[in-house]
């Protein structure tokens, strides 16, 4: 039978008893340790026009206990060589395309297609790009040259009117600007829509990502433009320099995730998600 892995951190405390906190002992929490790799080989399959994950002859299942298929052979693939690429221990917190396929095929939230393009959508009113500081000049040039370029992108793009602001409060988005965006995001399936709300979540900014999902910037540009202010900030202040980088790492590994996710859910050839 199948070993499931589950996609949520385990915590177990090791104090014997709630009153033990408050006697002076000592109490503390004990993580698990990642679950070791119990497979040799990973493969795919197809099956009913979809691929499956397979390691060493067992279908890989998802959270929920459901079988884990996707639509697109190139996804699958990928999917693969993440767990391929897994040494001794399994490191799910780096596997972010499984993640994503772990969520679209379980939607534990029971979300729809529509509730997640509106939650997208409404992120416009606090997009990170469209807030510009004006305490410190230098770095408001900064933002200005750096983010006007993809806001003047992305209404051309999408045939929007997104305005930046230079106070506290940005100037809402119109209704109609909210209807331009919503229409084209429905026309993506509900799992390249939950790579959208992926990347949204990651860089704080809708902009950002449609701009690296359309390729008009690298993952990599956009992790930096999304930590534009902060990274002004510790060229000021300085920074630890192994923390900085494994937290940079840590972004762009999630949104070139959510560039490929999208990429391999939106091809012509794929078969229809059912919403």
């Amino acid at each position: 039978m199948f070993r499931r892995i589950s996609s949520k951190p385990i915590f177990n405390s090791i104090c014997s008893s709630r009153e033990q906190c408050f006697t002076g002992k000592n109490c503390y929490r004990n993580y698990a340790s990642p679950p070791k790799r119990f497979y040799k080989n990973t493969n795919i399959l197809r099956s009913d026009k979809k691929f499956e994950i397979i390691l060493d002859q067992r279908k890989l299942k998802t959270p929920k206990g459901n079988i884990f298929a996707v639509e697109s052979e190139p996804l699958a693939l990928a999917i693969a060589t993440e767990w391929n690429l897994q040494k001794d221990k399994i490191i799910q917190s780096k596997m972010h395309l499984t993640t994503l396929c772990n969520t679209v095929i379980d939607n534990p939230n029971n979300l729809t297609k529509y509730d997640i393009v509106d939650y997208i959508v409404n992120y416009l009113d606090t997009d990170t790009v469209l807030y510009q500081g004006n305490e410190d000049e230098k770095l408001l040039e900064l933002q200005v040259n750096e983010w006007d370029p993809l806001i003047e992108w992305f209404n051309k793009r999408f045939g929007l009117h997104l305005k930046k602001s230079i106070q506290m409060d940005v100037p809402p988005v119109s209704d109609q600007d909210k209807a331009a965006l919503t229409k084209h995001l429905t026309s993506y399936n509900f799992a390249a829509i939950n790579g959208f709300m992926y990347g949204v979540d990651t860089l704080k900014s809708v902009v950002l990502t449609l701009a690296a999902t359309e390729r008009f910037i690298t993952p990599e540009k956009a992790v930096l433009l999304s930590r534009l202010e902060e990274e002004y900030q510790l060229g000021h202040w300085g920074r630890v320099e192994w923390a900085h980088d494994l937290n940079q790492q840590d972004l762009q590994a999630r949104l070139s995730a959510v560039v490929l996710f999208v990429y391999f859910n939106s091809q012509s050839n794929n078969v229809q998600s059912k919403i």
